[in-house]
């Protein structure tokens, strides 16, 4: 069956966002979201400090900081298909190897180059709702993308615990084995039915389509290097980074102290693991709900709304002890654990068109990187010197609540005019 014939039954973006939400299952639920559960027993095993594994999380974000930009312009000129496909193959052997570690540079290195795997799969497949969909449903589209971090994570929550049951002390070693296997075979998945836009096959957007409509030709050309350009002057793109900046920053250091936290607090390692799967249960619909609010509420009031909500969880952990409290905690986080990067990423694409969307994307996540590389060694740190979590997560807070008034301050989307025409490339 043609690929016209099946589109009279369905649009193939409704596939591609599929693939895209396979994609931040194994890049950012299990490649990067896993480490909050894996890191006290790699902790342990490895011998080293609270500090050093902060580190570790920071060399793991390092590299997608790096290849988060690199990989949306790539993405832009060779088609989101085989950069996702590339990238999904680098994380699933890098994985495999940082289960070997038996040091904390291997496991640095390994880290390393897991992350650059993770920026060149993470962000163009966040870009997908904006090359396949009209503005009207950008940030829905988007929402199913980002869902795939909380179905990664309720996965790993699950699968996890069992994993350290069956090896014990070799556990850890063993979850990352078993985690990139499966990243390998999405990478397999995804080189096989993901497509790069809507003229490759002959569509238009979906939310431009209709009866009286003829499908475009597919591109005869990519997005020229000259171009990209375009992204750099649109002052706009540079405002949505900042405000992206703060969640990366004050998100991270909740995510990669969680598990240790409760730890701290007396909580049983099972209880522990069983709230970060509610963390990734809660979180599988975030993204298509807060999506789906930007596009009805605008994107400045969407993300108001979502920081208020991420202050608070983190507010919980640390001002209050109590398992109502972290669960309360873990409630709201999870509600919205993935808003801003659904918000963000269809802000970029508003912006800069579908045609640049990856390398805007791209753009915008470098400043969000650039926060998570800052947020674990500081948050390790007041750990080390005063013996608590509880200032790392009201540092948090604070920087979120920054997020929240810049939010306020950006400006109208564009008028959904700007998709007109968008079938093709420019």
């Amino acid at each position: 069956m043609t690929h016209s014939k099946m589109s009279k039954r369905y649009h193939y973006g409704w596939i591609v966002v599929f693939m895209g939400m396979l994609t931040t299952i194994g890049a950012h639920g299990f490649g990067r979201m896993a480490y909050t559960l894996i890191l006290p027993e790699m902790r342990e095993g490895l011998g080293i400090t609270f500090t050093q594994s902060g580190l570790l999380a920071s060399g793991n974000l390092a590299g997608y900081l790096f290849f988060a930009l690199v990989g949306g312009f790539l993405a832009a000129r060779y088609g989101s298909r085989m950069v996702i496909s590339l990238s999904l193959l680098l994380m699933g052997l890098t994985m495999l190897l940082t289960g070997a570690a038996g040091s904390f540079e291997f496991a640095f290195a390994m880290r390393l180059l897991t992350g650059i795997g993770n920026g060149g799969a993470y962000v163009p497949a966040m870009a997908l709702g904006s090359t396949w969909f009209a503005m009207k449903q950008r940030g829905f589209a988007t929402g199913i993308v980002s869902g795939g971090i909380g179905i990664g994570t309720c996965i790993a929550g699950i699968v996890v615990p069992v994993i350290y049951i069956a090896y014990g002390a070799q556990g850890w070693s063993y979850a990352w084995y078993y985690l990139g296997g499966t990243v390998l075979v999405i990478a397999a998945i995804c080189l096989a039915f993901l497509r790069n836009k809507p003229a490759d096959l002959g569509l238009q957007m979906v939310g431009l389509e209709s009866k009286n409509t003829v499908a475009v030709p597919p591109a005869k050309g990519v997005v020229g290097s000259l171009q990209w350009g375009l992204v750099y002057r649109v002052k706009e793109v540079w405002y949505i980074g900042i405000v992206y900046f703060m969640y990366g920053f004050s998100y991270v250091i909740y995510m990669t102290y969680f598990k240790a936290f409760l730890l701290d607090a007396g909580i049983t390692d099972a209880r522990a693991s069983a709230m970060w799967a509610l963390v990734g249960g809660l979180s599988i619909f975030c993204g298509v709900i807060w999506g789906g609010l930007s596009d009805f509420l605008g994107r400045s009031n969407g993300a108001a709304l979502a920081y208020l909500t991420l202050t608070c969880s983190y507010l919980i952990f640390g001002l209050f002890d109590s398992l109502g409290a972290f669960y309360l905690s873990s409630v709201l986080f999870g509600l919205s654990a993935w808003s801003i990067p659904t918000i963000m990423a269809a802000a970029a694409g508003d912006r800069v068109g579908p045609d640049l969307a990856p390398a805007g994307v791209g753009f915008v996540t470098l400043f969000f990187g650039i926060g998570q590389v800052l947020g674990p060694p500081l948050g390790g740190y007041f750990k080390d010197t005063l013996g608590t979590f509880n200032l790392s997560f009201i540092v948090a807070a604070a920087i979120s609540m920054v997020g929240l008034v810049l939010s306020l301050l950006l400006m109208k989307r564009p008028s959904a005019g700007a998709d007109v025409g968008a079938g093709s490339t420019g």
